[in-house]
């Protein structure tokens, strides 16, 4: 029996998890990082709307923890192991971190899209999760949902054609 799922929906600065046959999606991809961590075997996923690299510069209390990559991360890996994950399985897609702004400044403070790109694999490298595939960086906003039963990341860019990774 093919048993159809439910769309989970993840806003900005916002996470959630989900089982197959579940799928998990978020929109509005710009210079934020949609990072995806799922165990393949196990056939769950969770999804992050990263909107900032690094919260110790936040004065902002309490501290939204899901949007932040050097929070969301981790958290969002407490969320799947809970799930019945293990973490040697856990893999990694990512995309997003678009400049959608030119700046004239050189400045790296401006280059959020990057920067958040740069805190994203940086927080799964020091977990030790292997990132899979990444579709990153450009001045393209994108829309993504990941299949947990296919391991699957679609990705919609504006006026572009829809890529899997």
């Amino acid at each position: 029996m093919n048993k159809i799922g439910t769309v989970i929906r993840v806003g900005i600065a916002d996470l959630n998890t989900v089982r197959a046959p579940d799928t998990i999606r978020t929109l509005g991809l710009g210079s934020c990082v949609g990072i995806v961590i799922y165990d393949e075997k196990k056939q769950v996923a969770g999804l992050a709307h990263i909107l900032l690299p690094d919260s110790t510069a936040t004065r902002q209390k309490p501290v939204n923890a899901y949007k932040y990559a050097d929070t969301a991360i981790p958290y969002l890996v407490e969320r799947l192991l809970q799930m019945g994950a293990k973490h040697s399985a856990l893999q990694a897609k990512i995309a997003g971190g678009a400049e959608m702004f030119k700046f004239g400044s050189g400045s790296d403070l401006l280059r959020i899209g990057r920067r958040n790109v740069e805190a994203t694999l940086g927080g799964l490298e020091k977990l030790k999760i292997p990132v899979i595939a990444k579709d990153v960086g450009g001045n393209i906003g994108r829309t993504i949902e990941f299949n947990p039963s296919t391991s699957e990341l679609n990705i919609r860019k504006v006026n572009r054609e829809e890529i899997v990774i």
